[in-house]
């Protein structure tokens, strides 16, 4: 039988054809949320991506572990526009949050908005509220972004509906509070709840989540089940399929991560296989203190100050830069010559305007420290530039608890990641890798005593150089005198 036409449908009959056949639709949606995606987005889905939106439908709890760059927030942005628009309007709620507030406003409400306008849906979305239009002229929040205070009990109270969607993104930051507070929007049957992220604190609730015997349905997404490893093609159209493909994780960039980092390390492993590293009790800085220096945003204000680690061709050579309590890398290189190194960090004194340079005088570091010691000012003043040669391995100023300085310097770096005195850079993995690796132990006397740079080279295959320059940069000294002349400190 050959369609009918809608120019032969009878008047008044026309209305109830296309209320019917959009109420038909919107079953369709419901039903499936990957045709959503692909009907009213226009958008292909990788097989992870479609295995994790059905089980938001089917499951009440899903936790996700997954690699670097797989398409997490982009996938959980999809779900909550999907959620919203496939279901009776004002009777559906969805409240999200994260490690940190920017990673909720800056990734996931970003992909939400552009999923809202992509489709045309309903409503108005700012930057974490989405709004829909009701009967009476007015409007009704049904979607928010929020990070409260991780001690924060109620922080997700008092927003209700039949079909709630809690989304926890970066679940691994989250803390147990929180993540107990968003699991109240879902005491009724109809609620759902998807925590996603890569799973690097082995101490977090995601873990829980994501243990057997959780209740969660766990989806893991490792680097070597995505589409560039795997070849799945997304679209019949080449082009759109590279397109994809190019925001996936890809194949070098985990060769880099495997030279770089090594298999062993807490953050390859979490980032490419997607496994939460073993919790360690020697570890001396948490994962989760490292990522909140990371997305703390401090007053650079206070002393100027540099450490400088000199690797001379077979390690980095790294100085970094900390004013006040904020702290950047500001050069890394394998140029072996010790010359070269002194006189990047002498450019970096003067552009930061440092007030002291923290060589680790160890080995050739002491040929820095020296020649950088020795120099005068360009108008031929007296006043020698600050540089201090640093013995890490001399006594430190508590020698009743640590070992040697070394130690006492990485102890006091470690209570401001604790007390939340240190800022680092958000995008410095390198550093935040480097330093969620360091290990101490307590000697038979009781004090403190850091795993050597050698220990970590054979352990994780690179040497600490990055950490060892931001200890430096807070390392406490003695006062100094006026002209600091090749002096190196704790001989």
């Amino acid at each position: 039988m050959a369609p009918v036409a809608v120019t032969e449908i009878e008047d008044g009959v026309l209305e109830e054809y296309i209320a019917l056949t959009t109420q038909m639709r919107t079953l369709d949606y419901l039903e499936d949320p990957v045709f959503w995606v692909e009907d009213r987005l226009g958008e292909r889905l990788w097989s992870k991506q479609k295995e994790i939106m059905r089980s938001v439908r089917d499951n009440r709890r899903t936790a996700v572990p997954s690699c670097f760059d797989a398409g997490k927030s982009f996938i959980a942005a999809r779900i909550a526009a999907w959620w919203i628009d496939s279901h009776p309007p004002g009777k559906a709620g969805v409240v999200s949050t994260a490690s940190k507030f920017a990673q909720v406003r800056a990734i996931l409400w970003r992909e939400l908005r552009r999923a809202h306008a992509k489709g045309n849906l309903p409503g108005r979305v700012n930057q974490t509220e989405w709004h829909l239009p009701i009967p009476g002229g007015t409007e009704e929040l049904v979607a928010y972004g929020r990070k409260p205070d991780d001690d924060d009990e109620t922080g997700f109270h008092g927003f209700h509906g039949r079909w709630m969607l809690g989304l926890i993104d970066e679940a691994s930051g989250v803390s147990t509070t929180l993540c107990n507070s968003i699991e109240n929007l879902i005491a009724n049957e109809d609620s759902r709840l998807l925590a996603i992220g890569n799973p690097e604190d082995p101490t977090s609730e995601f873990k829980d989540m994501c243990s057997p015997g959780s209740g969660w349905k766990v989806i893991q997404i490792k680097a070597w089940s995505t589409p560039n490893f795997t070849d799945e093609a997304l679209s019949d159209d080449p082009v759109l399929d590279h397109e994809i493909k190019s925001e996936l994780i890809s194949k070098i960039w985990v060769e880099e991560r495997r030279k770089k980092w090594g298999v062993n390390s807490s953050m390859y492993i979490s980032n490419v296989e997607a496994e939460f590293p073993e919790s360690t009790a020697d570890g001396l800085i948490p994962i989760s203190w490292i990522r909140a220096a990371q997305a703390r945003s401090l007053d650079a204000q206070g002393v100027s100050e540099l450490g400088v680690d000199v690797g001379a061709g077979r390690d980095k050579s790294t100085i970094g830069h900390r004013r006040g309590p904020v702290f950047r890398i500001k050069h890394r290189d394998t140029n072996p010559d010790t010359m070269h190194t002194c006189g990047e960090a002498v450019a970096v004194m003067h552009d930061t305007e440092a007030e002291l340079v923290k060589v680790d005088s160890i080995g050739i570091g002491k040929g820095v420290a020296d020649r950088g010691a020795e120099q005068i000012y360009d108008d031929g003043t007296e006043e020698h530039f600050p540089f201090v040669g640093v013995n890490v391995s001399s006594k430190p100023r508590d020698e009743k608890r640590f070992i040697n300085l070394r130690a006492e310097g990485y102890w006091t770096l470690r209570e401001r990641f604790e007390d939340g005195t240190i800022d680092i850079d958000s995008d410095d993995e390198d550093l935040a890798e480097q330093l969620v690796e360091l290990r101490f132990k307590r000697t038979s006397s009781g004090k403190i005593q850091m795993e050597s740079k050698d220990q970590m080279i054979e352990r994780l295959g690179h040497s600490p150089d990055d950490s060892d320059c931001c200890m430096l940069a807070f390392l406490i000294l003695p006062e100094l005198p006026k002209k600091v002349k090749g002096a190196v400190w704790g001989i």
